[in-house]
């Protein structure tokens, strides 16, 4: 996320204010002794400040780019002040443009998130300046207001950055929110349509209660259990029921089967009509059985199979599940059944 104004203002006012200095350069350029390191030095802030504003670049300077720049700003220095005379009479006037050009190349080292290369630079330029014509010169050669732009610069780009990242976090806290409000809604949804099942599932046999004045047959009995099972599995089942599959475990409860059914989450990625082709397979199975006990549970999101289901009848006199063992190692039960429906329609 951008904070402030558009970066490509920002370039071309630097590459404005850069062009200035060589304008200033070439404007004085018959004050130096000699002119041609004057036109070297020209030429390497050019071209730094040209490859520190070249479009496209990431937001932080690379390290060598910002070493080359601290580089070019020494070298200004070393080849422009021994051609001037810095006790020259009435001063040298804009003949010392490189110290302006060197505060704005740091500037936009500092601007670029390189704030130790831009301040190592304008520390060679002080002790420099000190060196060729003393701490007085520090003033009258701009040296501090070279000084202050990187300040300025590191100052901005610092609470420009602080910026980016509550902005950042900001964003990422209303993304937050939002989900949670979509989620809370979809459980809203999800708890109004399972009381609507719920309530039209349970409302006959509630007014049958109430008419009967709660002395109820067996038949009516069995039938509250059933009913029971099914408002379990509006819960547990979720997106393995439909109107068929309801249809068929409702039928397998009434003949004396048990029916368990889990959805832990493995038909989400389905689509409607995939979902429907596999819930319509399902229905078909538990119909198809005789088992008295039936398992289907959904299988995990990455898995080809969509629901696993399980029909086992109990064989034998159950001595094994008297001696208390496990469903997996009961002899005494058969498997009746054992499908696995795959995601894709067709695919088995």
């Amino acid at each position: 996320m951008r904070i402030g104004v558009p970066r490509s203002l920002i370039v071309t006012m630097a590459a404005l204010f850069s062009t200035l200095h060589l304008v200033l350069g070439l404007y004085t350029i018959d004050v130096p002794t000699n002119p041609l390191p004057i036109l070297g030095a020209m030429m390497l802030y050019a071209t730094a400040t040209a490859v520190s504003l070249l479009p496209g670049q990431p937001e932080k300077m690379p390290w060598w780019m910002a070493a080359a720049n601290v580089a070019v700003c020494i070298a200004m220095t070393l080849l422009i002040t021994p051609q001037l005379d810095p006790a020259q009479p009435g001063g040298l006037g804009y003949a010392t443009w490189y110290v302006a050009a060197v505060g704005t190349l740091m500037a936009i080292t500092s601007t670029r998130r390189r704030h130790l290369y831009a301040w190592a630079g304008i520390a060679a330029l002080v002790v420099q300046t000190i060196v060729w014509g003393g701490p007085g010169l520090l003033l009258g050669a701009g040296v501090i207001g070279s000084a202050s732009w990187v300040a300025v610069a590191h100052i901005l780009s610092r609470a420009l950055e602080k910026a980016s990242r509550d902005a950042a976090r900001f964003a990422e806290a209303e993304r937050e929110a939002t989900d949670w409000q979509a989620a809370q809604e979809a459980h809203l949804y999800e708890r109004q349509f399972r009381l609507g099942q719920t309530s039209t599932m349970a409302l006959p046999m509630l007014r049958a209660v109430e008419q009967s004045g709660g002395r109820l047959t067996e038949d009516q009995r069995r039938e509250c259990l059933h009913l029971e099972g099914a408002i379990r599995d509006e819960i547990r089942g979720r997106r393995l029921l439909n109107d068929a599959v309801r249809r068929e475990v409702m039928a397998a409860r009434r003949r004396g089967a048990t029916v368990t059914l889990f959805d832990e989450g493995g038909l989400d990625e389905l689509d409607d009509r995939e979902r429907e082709a596999v819930l319509d397979t399902l229905a078909t199975a538990i119909h198809g059985t005789s088992a008295t006990r039936v398992i289907a549970r959904t299988a995990p999101p990455d898995s080809d199979v969509a629901v696993t289901v399980v029909g086992v009848t109990p064989v034998g006199d159950g001595s094994a599940r008297e001696l208390g063992r496990s469903h997996e190692d009961d002899e005494d039960e058969s498997v009746d059944l054992w499908l696995e429906i795959p995601r894709t329609p067709g695919s088995r």
